[in-house]
């Protein structure tokens, strides 16, 4: 029998003593879990959301920033090159930002990984610091006669890269599990949500500095010309708006650090049933993690690892679950929709020059116009089609369901994307700015949402933040694709008055992309009022029963009141898999 432990009021229940008399560790787990699944949404839900999502809108803010970025590298390093002076070259400009791509990759794979061998809390935080420090050393580089200022920015962005990647299955899974199950795909989409935020707080960063050094740059023309006080402003312009990246960063670092470990991963991975129950305690009352009897926690550690149903995470026990194809569809599932939904929407990304022409906010008849207008037809592009639609997710996706809007948007998509290919040349201006509004909308209320909160929530604990890593890393290997197959292919054989010419092709192959990810979809469960331990085919009784899963098929199984029903025989761990 547990100890009780002290604490507790009116404002703050102590759960861990509505079951510390229990002995059945397994009994204990499923009451603990039980608490925060049927918890109140309250301010430490609130608090686990803003947490999270202070990350992604760093993570957004740091990608989103470059697009603005890298026309005032042109100014200051290009100034006096031969053929288009004061402009990067493609191949530069295409490198920097592929860059951070492979570094996410990186990092997906890594931290998921990671995540799931040490544990969430200490992950938790150690991206947010690479991504950093990474953001500061890009504000301050500076080329020399040994290295190119892009040799540098492809360097730091790779490493920022690494922090970016290790934020989706991290901020993911720890939102997953600490969520009520009723709004839990509220609150991670409002995680994710936040990178429509980040977006935003670009373009605003770059419009203020633009009207900072309106003056120096009034003085130029054009790109060309902009040397001086103009050359010195821009120089000053984009290290301000890269540097500012590590401000929110920062403010959200202490509270990362501090976070309770899951209780998920205490119980099933760790196997620490008396610091679970803490920690779920703690999580309630808002504190860092709970502190339980020393004696009594190695008690129940060496009693727990024993008889805990849950089966241990190995390789062999990794290859026999995956390898089921009941589950193996599911991960091919989340990873294929993340790949094909990533292709085309990274790929639209491309021609938002195009749209900005067609808003009419491109170019000027000085430095200040161009930035300026740069800075304002960004702001418009977010506002109209991808915040909406990251909250419109957000208000549904626990009523309608992530599968619903994952394949709505994806259908949607793929009509959209025949419109703007197979008619491109009979829209006009105005019918392609409405398509790219409504496709920036279904994006974000569709796939683009639902590839990130299902694998946070369809995996067992164990496997969760690897899979949903892999299937993260899926994505953005679909968008480098994106950026150096289709980029290039779009404007192959472009002469001036027509630099796209393959971009009604492009835009045909995107559609082929979203209709394979109607098919995807089909492989991946509907989550929606769940608990993550039915998800895992845990929970007796329920469609996803599994009793491997559940590690209830030596016989050994829990009636209510704690106590072992069926044959009683403890479960090996070699047998677990």
């Amino acid at each position: 029998m547990a100890t009780k432990t002290s604490g507790g009021n009116a404002a703050f229940h102590n759960f861990h003593n509505d079951y510390a008399h229990i002995a059945d560790p397994n009994e204990r787990r499923r009451l603990a879990l039980a608490e925060i699944d049927k918890a109140p949404f309250g301010w430490y839900h609130i608090r686990a959301v803003v947490v999270a999502g202070i990350g992604f809108f760093t993570d957004a803010y740091d990608i989103f920033a470059i697009n603005l970025v890298t026309g005032m590298l042109g100014v200051v390093y290009w100034h006096n090159a031969k053929k288009k002076p004061g402009t990067i070259p493609s191949s530069s400009d295409t490198a920097i930002k592929v860059a951070t791509s492979g570094g996410t990759v990186i990092g997906q794979l890594g931290f998921g990984y990671l995540a799931d061998v040490v544990g969430r809390k200490r992950m938790y935080g150690l991206e947010l610091i690479i991504i950093i420090f990474a953001t500061l050393a890009q504000s301050l580089s500076a080329a020399s006669p040994a290295i190119s200022i892009v040799g540098l920015i492809i360097f730091w962005r790779v490493i920022m890269g690494i922090g970016i990647g290790g934020d989706y299955p991290l901020s993911s899974i720890i939102t997953s599990e600490f969520a009520t199950t009723k709004w839990r795909g509220a609150m991670m989409g409002a995680v994710f949500a936040m990178q429509g935020i980040g977006q935003f707080a670009a373009a605003i960063m770059a419009l203020i500095v633009s009207a900072g050094f309106r003056e120096s740059l009034q003085t130029s023309k054009n790109a060309a010309n902009c040397g001086g006080v103009c050359g010195l402003a821009v120089d000053k312009m984009w290290r301000i708006i890269i540097g500012f990246g590590a401000v929110p960063g920062c403010i959200a670092l202490y509270y990362r650090l501090t976070i309770p470990e899951t209780p998920r991963y205490t119980f099933d991975v760790a196997r620490d049933v008396e610091k679970a129950g803490e920690d779920t305690k703690a999580y309630i009352q808002g504190r860092a993690e709970g502190h339980p009897d020393e004696i009594t926690r190695h008690q129940a550690f060496q009693n727990s690892a024993q008889h805990l149903d849950t089966p241990k995470a190995s390789w062999k026990d990794f290859i026999h679950h995956y390898g089921q194809w009941k589950n193996g569809k599911i991960l091919l599932g989340t990873a294929g929709s993340w790949f094909f939904l990533d292709v085309a929407f990274y790929g639209l990304g491309l021609n938002n020059t195009i749209i900005l022409t067609a808003i009419g906010y491109v170019g000027g008849s000085n430095m200040y116009q161009v930035f300026h207008n740069q800075a304002v037809g960004n702001l418009i592009i977010v506002c109209a089609g991808a915040i909406p639609g990251y909250w419109v997710t957000v208000a549904l996706v626990d009523t309608v369901g992530r599968k619903p809007i994952q394949m709505m948007g994806f259908i949607v998509l793929t009509i959209i994307f025949c419109i703007i290919g197979f008619a491109y040349h009979r829209l006009g201006q105005k019918g392609l700015l409405a398509l790219y509004v409504l496709a920036q909308f279904f994006f974000n209320f569709g796939p683009n949402a639902t590839t990130f909160i299902v694998p946070g929530e369809c995996f067992p604990t164990r496997y969760r933040s690897t899979s949903h890593g892999f299937s993260a890393a899926s994505g953005k290997v679909g968008a480098i694709i994106a950026q150096c197959v289709f980029g290039p292919l779009r404007t192959r054989g472009g002469v001036p008055g027509n630099e796209s010419p393959w971009l009604n092709h492009v835009m045909q192959i995107f559609a082929l992309f979203m209709l394979v990810g109607c098919f995807t979809t089909l492989l991946i469960p509907e989550t929606k009022r769940k608990t993550l331990e039915e998800l895992a085919g845990e929970v007796p009784g329920t469609a996803n029963y599994d009793p491997v899963s559940a590690g209830h098929h030596g016989g050994h199984k829990m009636s209510g009141d704690g106590s072992a029903t069926g044959s009683g025989e403890k479960v090996d761990a070699s047998d677990r898999v």
